[in-house]
């Protein structure tokens, strides 16, 4: 029984996805975990697919563009009994994932990073994101949801495969983070927070 699969959702990310793998591999093989790595890929015009194979990890593709519409695709997709994600610019370390998956074995159904919890890599958030614009929301979304999260966007994140899918998430952009923090929480699902390390997007290009 497969227990993890580490998610990596990837759009033209060659100069990165080979790295990302290769920490998550690394990460379950040093914990002993039954896992896989799954990167998700949303139409890339580069070398991502290829090289992302090439690091042994297993390979879809989804066809619908949106960040929530390639991360519903990963997870409905996953073989594990958890999911674990990240975005594969290497702007979080796959080695630092071990809070998360505990989380999720101590009971968990969702398990959210904070990003504001630890000093970040100098640049790896603009000023204008970190200061105000996600703190603000975030303020939004714990009043509206009437939850203590305490980042709404932070990209490393972890579910329990079949609590997920229970809540019946449909955004298919940047506001899927949001929905699937609010539908947890309106069902009254447990959520937890870790606190996770951003670093600074490896990419080279304009996300």
């Amino acid at each position: 029984m497969i227990e993890l699969t580490i998610l990596i959702p990837c759009l033209n990310e060659e100069n990165t996805v080979v790295g990302c793998v290769r920490q998550a591999t690394t990460f379950l093989h040093s914990h002993g975990i039954e896992g896989e790595v799954l990167v998700a890929d949303n139409g890339s015009l580069d070398k991502t697919v290829l090289l992302a194979k090439g690091a042994g990890a297993r390979v879809i593709t989804c066809r619908k563009k949106g960040y929530g519409n390639i991360l519903r695709y990963g997870i409905r997709e996953a073989a594990g009994m958890y999911v674990l994600m990240a975005d594969g610019d290497m702007s979080y370390h796959f080695a630092e994932a071990g809070p998360l998956v505990e989380a999720l074995r101590g009971g968990a159904d969702l398990v959210v990073g904070n990003r504001f919890a630890l000093p970040m890599e100098k640049g790896a958030m603009p000023p204008l994101h970190r200061f105000f614009g996600v703190p603000f929301l975030s303020v939004v979304g714990r009043f509206r949801y009437r939850t203590g999260v305490k980042d709404f966007h932070c990209g490393m994140r972890a579910v329990n495969r079949a609590s997920f899918l229970k809540l019946g998430c449909r955004c298919s952009g940047m506001e899927f983070a949001t929905e699937m923090i609010g539908r947890a929480a309106i069902a009254g699902q447990k959520i937890a927070q870790v606190p996770v390390k951003l670093y600074k997007d490896r990419r080279g290009r304009r996300a």
